[in-house]
């Protein structure tokens, strides 16, 4: 495995900095946590809570201030918009086509990525939460399947207050989440975990994918927990427009 690290374009570390600087006018962005400087350029697994459109800008921002400069694993439909598709390409982001057999494809490349030496950021749930709670779901086996491929580490990525600032159905309802959002400046706070060795599950093996899976939502769920001390079971902001479904609840709740 190559540990020289992926080099970041300057485009996507100028992208980085404007995040920052997005999400400083919006909100407050507390970050926690770290990750260890030898893992810093890969390579590395980060696995992230996905609550709200804004988390990409969120944790571009908070990866900024860490030293991290993630490649994303995004919907294939943000790669097909004409401008903003060539963008993330020469960013070095990774495509995810949902629902079409090329969805395959998007583990081999990030396999490939992270052999390379890159640090790739997934969301293990798959799409934004709908957990009435906004406590992480079940995962898709996509990321532990990656880990254990790789052998590289996964570090859980809390994140919570941005499904403050933009509502699900956004561009729906954005100007209003916007304004806002100026007006309050809520805190938008981030926690980087501990990294997880999943070294015990053999590759391969049946029930490795779940298992590991498993793990990584639960390390999310725990780290989660210190950041929404005061809204321990539904949050404050309830977004109208997002709708609820029960069916990938996870069972775990957060450490005492």
């Amino acid at each position: 495995m190559d540990t020289t690290g992926w080099q970041p374009p300057l485009l996507w570390r100028t992208a980085q900095l404007i995040a920052r600087l997005a999400v400083a006018a919006l909100a407050r962005l507390e970050v926690t946590g770290d990750v260890p400087a030898h893992l810093r350029r890969g390579p590395l697994i980060l696995a992230a809570n996905h609550i709200s459109p804004f988390d990409p800008v969120v944790l571009a921002a908070a990866c900024r201030a860490r030293g991290v400069a993630p490649r994303f694993m995004a919907t294939g439909g943000l790669f097909r918009a004409p401008v903003l598709g060539a963008l993330m390409r020469h960013a070095g982001h990774l495509r995810v086509d949902r629902g079409t057999a090329a969805v395959h494809h998007a583990l081999a490349d990030a396999a490939a990525a992270v052999a390379a030496g890159s640090v790739v950021l997934v969301y293990p749930e798959g799409r934004i939460g709908l957990d009435p709670g906004l406590w992480p779901e079940r995962g898709k086996t996509g990321t532990a399947r990656l880990a254990l491929a790789c052998g590289a580490p996964v570090i859980p990525v809390a994140q919570w207050g941005s499904h403050e600032v933009l509502p699900y159905r956004a561009p729906k309802g954005l100007l209003r989440g916007v304004a806002r959002s100026l007006l309050r400046r809520s805190v938008i706070r981030v926690r980087f975990g501990e990294p997880l060795d999943l070294h015990d599950l053999a590759h391969g093996t049946p029930g490795a994918a779940r298992q590991g899976t498993d793990r990584i939502i639960d390390a999310i769920t725990d780290a989660l927990a210190p950041l929404r001390r005061d809204e321990p079971d539904r949050p404050r902001h309830v977004d109208p427009g997002r709708p609820v479904d029960t069916s990938r609840a996870h069972r775990r709740r957060p450490a005492a």
